[in-house]
């Protein structure tokens, strides 16, 4: 399958990237430490992609030692492994944040440079939200569900905003700066305190507060996760306001219909009505073998992400179709029909309501599943990488090294000569 057509490579070379960071953690703390010091560390030869490639590979080391230690998402790990979590998505957010001046710097700039990282985020995006669940000891249960929710619409709704706006907007707060400093001191402060079973507790019972019948008993009981999930719920409302009317903004400024951008948040949530609804219908799945499933939801929304980073770099359509959604569908509609035979059919006399599921829900379930997984796995595989040779043979370039290393315009002179 090609992802981008030929006629649309020429706009490749009109690529000019465009962002704004609003952040002060960022503006005032972050970036001196990236620019002064961090990127000395790199030399001149190493190509961009490979920086960030290799700060990904920290995330990748931290899920490993997760599925060895707590692979159920509910059980405490040895210090060090929180501790190891949170050296390893700094030094991710680190690398990340320097392959653009590492970029710069080697005149290697590109179109192939921003899919690349999209890509891996989206990728660290669900990796991070299955450690943070077991640095919570959320297990497999809803909070997990809701938490791998907020953190695919952070991801999605920027993009579609980048590719509306044609700017890479961060707000005052940001997930890829202090979403990731937070994650960062939560994961330390699991090592300190000995195991996630701390964030269990009483958030308000842990800090000293004495309730005296002013504070309604079940706030009261709130843990730390829950607290920190509507914390999180409140940034997420506020961002994706924010981006919509960024959006609506871009769009009025140029003479085009606002509202119809919209309808780019629909392939997300169509994904997000069916997810809910396969988990409520398969409780085994939620249970039992919610991870894998993670794993395909998170590559559902990588693919949507990566379509809308090609269109934005080609300047194309709006991708509406994701052809990973389909399996999904089907697994609602197969669990759907004993479910109206069982709590409709039956009670109301209606035989004919309902129809037999063709994978039951035992190990059938389980293995489809893992088969949604597997089509995810390959369809995003040969996605990224039929664009990164697409892009590469267009523009001539490598994607981990550097084909044609920045000569100064005085030192050619001096070869010539």
């Amino acid at each position: 399958m090609v992802y981008i057509r030929q006629d649309k490579l020429p706009k490749l070379k009109e690529y000019k990237y465009s962002g704004v960071d609003h952040s002060l953690v960022s503006r005032y703390v972050l970036k001196p430490f990236y620019t002064n010091v961090v990127i000395r560390c790199f030399p001149m030869s190493m190509a961009p992609n490979l920086i960030t490639l290799t700060g990904f590979s920290f995330v990748v080391i931290n899920f490993l030692t997760m599925l060895w230690y707590t692979p159920g998402l509910d059980q405490d790990c040895p210090p060090w492994v929180y501790a190891s979590w949170s050296i390893g998505l700094f030094l991710y957010q680190t690398f990340d944040a320097v392959d653009g001046t590492q970029a710069r710097r080697t005149h290697q700039s590109g179109p192939l440079g921003e899919l690349f990282d999209h890509g891996v985020d989206a990728c660290n995006t669900t990796l991070e939200v299955l450690l943070f669940a077991a640095t919570m000891n959320m297990g497999q249960s809803w909070k997990t569900v809701l938490t791998l929710f907020a953190s695919l619409l952070t991801f999605y709704v920027q993009t579609w905003d980048e590719y509306h706006t044609h700017t890479l907007t961060l707000g005052i707060i940001s997930g890829p700066v202090e979403g990731i400093l937070t994650l960062c001191a939560v994961y330390a402060i699991t090592a300190v305190k000995g195991g996630g079973s701390f964030w269990q507790q009483s958030m308000l019972q842990t800090i000293g507060v004495k309730n005296n019948g002013l504070i309604p008993e079940a706030v009261y009981n709130l843990g730390w996760d829950e607290w920190y999930m509507a914390y999180g719920g409140i940034v997420l409302v506020f961002n994706t306001i924010q981006s919509a009317q960024n959006v609506q903004q871009a769009r009025r400024a140029r003479g085009q219909r606002a509202r119809v951008a919209l309808l780019g948040l629909l392939p997300f949530f169509v994904a997000w009505t069916l997810v809910p609804i396969y988990l409520a219908l398969q409780p085994m799945i939620r249970q039992c073998h919610l991870v894998p499933f993670v794993f395909y939801v998170g590559l559902v929304n990588a693919y949507s992400v990566g379509q809308m980073i090609v269109a934005h770099l080609t300047k194309s359509r709006f991708p509406f179709g994701n052809v990973l959604i389909l399996p999904l569908a089907y697994g609602v509609v197969d669990s759907m029909g004993p479910f109206l035979q069982r709590h409709v059919g039956h009670p109301l006399g209606l035989d004919w309501l309902g129809w037999p599921s063709a994978l039951g829900d035992g190990v059938y379930q389980v293995a489809f599943v893992f088969l949604c997984l597997g089509l995810a796995v390959g369809v995003y595989g040969s996605f990224v990488v039929d664009v990164i040779l697409a892009i590469c043979d267009y523009l001539d370039i490598w994607c981990l090294t550097i084909k044609h290393p920045y000569v100064e315009p005085e030192e050619k002179e001096k070869k010539v000569q």
